[in-house]
């Protein structure tokens, strides 16, 4: 069984940068799976935030580009994102997902992927 654990989160500064790792543990059987970063805000608003596919090709929200990279270490089975200049509206309990499909199923529906984490929290301050 799949199992995915956020960390990195908490309370920044506007302008200020984190990094949010999701540690994989288990397997799909192959390496080429793909994985996604959402957000659901204070307001419930869920959010597609970044993807990559399996061949390592990203997707990201209009709201986050240029300011987010979403990258994996194969190596270790970790994603990560990296955020920059975060804005008081980045503010949100970020969660990891993971899918076995080596095209990820989109950014709309988070559900739609098989495995999610519990997710970590940030916290921006303006």
């Amino acid at each position: 069984e799949v199992q995915l654990v956020e960390s990195g989160g908490d309370s920044v500064q506007a302008g200020g940068s984190l990094r949010l790792s999701c540690a994989v543990s288990g397997t799909y059987h192959h390496s080429g799976y793909c994985m996604a970063w959402f957000r659901k805000t204070p307001g419930g608003e869920l959010e597609g935030v970044a993807l990559r596919h399996g061949d390592a090709r990203t997707r990201y929200a209009d709201s986050v580009k240029g300011r987010f990279t979403i990258s994996k270490d194969s190596a270790k089975n970790i994603l990560y994102l990296q955020m920059d200049n975060l804005k008081s509206e980045d503010t949100a309990r970020y969660y990891c997902a993971a899918d076995h499909r080596p095209v990820c199923p989109g950014m709309s529906v988070m559900s739609y992927y098989e495995n999610v984490g519990q997710g970590t929290q940030v916290t921006v301050s303006s």
